[in-house]
C-alpha cells in the first residue's frame, strides 16, 4: 500500500474500490456530476483540501475533466494536486460496451498506470505525518457520539460543528475527523457540544 497525505478525489465507487487496494489515504467519490449540486460534499472537499490538500484523480475523458475543472473552481488551487491517467482505449471488465469516448477510466487501467500517475504528480515521496493519537470508534462511544441514547442528536451537532455532511456514517465520520482534527480537539468540541444541551 502506498501512503498518501492528501485526500484523494475520484468519480465513482468502482474508482474508489480500485484505489483502496493501491493507496492508504482517505478517498472521496464525487458520484460523477453529482458533485455539481451537492453543497455538503463541496464543503467537505474544501475542508479536507485546507487540512492536508486534495489529489484529484478523475478519468481522462471529457466528463472527468469537467469534474476536475469544477473542483478547481470551488477549491483554492494551492490545495489541489492533479494526477492524470493517460488515454488508454478499451472497455472495463464489468461493462458490456466501452465508454462513449472509448477510454478506460481509473477503475479500468492497470495498477502500474495509476502508480506512475501518482509518481508524476509528485505525491509518492512526501513525508506523511500520522496523528499521535488517532480518533477511534471507542472514542466516539466514550464521548457519547455512538451507542448511547442521545448519540444521534450529539452526532448531528458534531457534524454541524465541523461543517460536515449530515449523512456521514459513524465510520466515515471517524475517517474524516482523523483528517481534519485530532483527539484532543475532538474532546474539546465534545465538551462544547454537551454544554449546549
Amino acid at each position: 500500500m502506498i501512503k498518501i497525505k492528501q485526500t484523494v478525489i475520484v468519480e465513482g465507487k468502482y474508482d474508489k474500490i480500485k484505489l483502496s487496494n493501491i493507496i492508504d489515504a482517505p478517498i472521496i467519490q464525487t458520484d460523477g456530476f453529482g458533485i455539481f449540486k451537492d453543497k455538503e460534499l463541496q464543503r467537505l472537499i474544501r475542508k479536507l483540501a485546507e487540512k492536508d490538500g486534495i489529489l484529484v484523480l478523475t478519468d481522462s475523458d471529457s466528463a472527468g475533466f469537467k469534474i476536475r475543472s469544477f473542483i478547481g473552481s470551488t477549491v483554492d488551487n494551492k490545495f489541489i494536486t492533479h494526477a492524470y491517467i493517460p488515454d488508454i482505449f478499451g472497455k472495463e471488465k464489468r461493462k458490456d460496451e466501452p465508454s462513449k469516448e472509448g477510454k478506460l477510466g481509473v477503475e479500468g487501467v492497470p495498477e502500474q498506470v495509476i502508480i506512475e500517475a501518482l509518481e508524476k504528480a509528485g505525491v509518492l515521496c512526501e513525508k506523511v505525518e500520522t496523528p499521535e493519537r488517532p480518533i477511534t470508534k471507542q472514542d466516539m462511544y466514550d464521548l457519547g457520539f455512538s451507542g448511547k441514547k442521545e448519540s444521534a442528536l450529539l452526532r448531528s451537532k458534531l457534524l454541524a460543528y465541523y461543517g460536515l455532511p449530515s449523512r456521514l456514517s459513524t465510520n466515515a465520520l471517524i475517517k474524516v475527523l482523523n483528517c481534519i482534527t485530532d483527539y484532543d480537539s475532538l474532546v474539546q468540541a465534545a465538551g462544547e457540544i454537551i454544554q449546549e444541551k
